[in-house]
C-alpha cells in the first residue's frame, strides 16, 4: 500500500522560478546541480545548482505510473523478483525487456512523447510503509566537460542504471544525494525538510556510452560517467540524465528504501522515448547550448 499524503504539500510550479532565464524557444523549470563528493556541500556545482542553472538542458515532469516488484534490467522476464519499485513515465513497463511491446504505450509524463521509463526503489517510513511520491522531474543535459555539440540522442532501447543498490557506505553526492526541494545543498542521507518544501532523492546517470551494448545486464558496464569528457573506451556522449524524485517533507528518522538502507539510493532508465522527439530535444536544446525548460 502507498501511504497517501495531503496534496497541499506539493511543490510550487518551477515555471515561475526561471521564466526570466529562457529564450523564445524555451519555458521555465527548476533544477539542482550534479554536486560534489563532499557531504552537505552547500555549493557543490555553481554552474548546475539552483533554478535551472547555466547548463544546456531540457526538463520533463512525470507523475507516478505504477508500483511493482519488477525490474526489466536486473531481473528481465522475472515478474515479482525485484524489490518494490516506483515507475514513472511508460505505463506498460514491467519485467519484460521487450522494447517493441512498450514502445507505443501511454505515459504519466506531461510530455506525451516521453514514453521512456524511469524507476526507483520505494521510500519506506519507520513502519515500513511506502510513502507516496509527489512526482519525478527528469533533467537532460551534457555531462562534465562534454562539448554540448557532441551529445547525441540515446539509441532506442538503451538501458541505464544510476547509483548502487548494494551500497553500504555513502555514495558520491554527484551520483546519489538527498536535498530539500531544488536547494543546492546535498546530503548523503535524507535531511529534515521544512513544510512547503519536498524531500528529494537525486540520482545522476552515466552519460558516456560504449556505442555497442544497449544494456549492461544488471550493471552499467556499457556506460560510464564523464570526467572532463568521455574516455576512449566509452566515446559516445549521450545526455546526462539527472532525476529528482520528490516526497513530502517526512521525518527522516527510520526511513529506508525498498532496496535497503537510505544509502542504497539508485534509479533505472529505459529509453522508450518517441525517438524523433528525443532527437529534436537534443538538437534544439543541448546541441544549441540552450537552457530550455519543461518539455510539453
Amino acid at each position: 500500500m502507498i501511504l497517501r499524503i495531503s496534496p497541499a504539500l506539493r511543490r510550487a510550479t518551477p515555471l515561475v522560478v526561471v521564466a526570466g532565464l529562457l529564450g523564445a524557444a524555451c519555458a521555465g523549470s527548476a533544477a539542482v546541480g550534479s554536486g560534489s563528493s563532499t557531504p552537505g556541500d552547500p555549493d557543490p556545482d555553481p554552474d548546475r545548482r539552483g533554478p535551472q542553472g547555466r547548463v544546456a538542458q531540457w526538463v520533463v515532469e512525470c507523475e507516478l505510473s505504477h508500483v511493482a516488484y519488477d525490474d526489466p534490467i536486473v531481473y528481465p522476464d522475472l515478474p515479482g523478483a525485484s524489490h518494490q519499485h516506483l515507475f514513472f513515465g511508460n505505463e506498460s513497463v514491467g519485467s519484460s525487456p521487450d522494447y517493441d511491446a512498450v514502445a507505443d504505450a501511454d505515459t504519466s509524463c506531461a510530455q506525451r512523447l516521453d514514453t521512456a521509463s524511469y524507476w526507483a526503489p520505494a521510500l519506506l517510513d519507520a513502519a515500513g510503509r511506502s510513502i507516496e511520491p509527489e512526482g519525478l522531474t527528469a533533467y537532460y543535459r551534457p555531462g562534465d566537460g562534454v562539448d554540448p555539440t557532441e551529445v547525441v540522442a540515446y539509441p532506442p532501447g538503451l538501458m541505464l542504471i544510476g547509483g548502487n543498490a548494494a551500497a553500504t557506505s555513502p555514495q558520491d553526492t554527484g551520483i546519489v544525494a538527498w536535498s530539500c526541494g531544488t536547494g543546492a545543498r546535498r546530503e548523503t542521507e535524507p535531511p529534515a525538510c521544512p513544510g512547503g518544501s519536498t524531500l528529494r532523492m537525486i540520482v545522476t546517470f552515466p552519460d558516456c556510452w560504449d556505442g555497442e551494448r544497449l544494456t549492461g545486464h544488471g550493471s552499467s558496464a556499457h556506460a560510464v560517467y564523464s570526467d572532463g569528457g568521455c574516455p576512449p573506451s566509452h566515446p559516445v556522449a549521450v545526455p546526462q540524465l539527472m532525476i529528482g524524485l520528490d516526497y513530502p517533507p517526512v521525518e527522516p528518522d527510520g526511513l529506508s528504501l525498498a532496496s535497503g538502507s537510505v544509502l542504497t539510493g539508485h534509479a533505472d532508465f529505459w529509453n522508450v522515448w518517441d525517438q524523433d522527439k528525443l532527437e529534436r530535444e537534443v538538437a534544439n536544446c543541448i546541441n544549441r547550448d540552450l537552457v530550455c525548460g519543461v518539455s510539453g
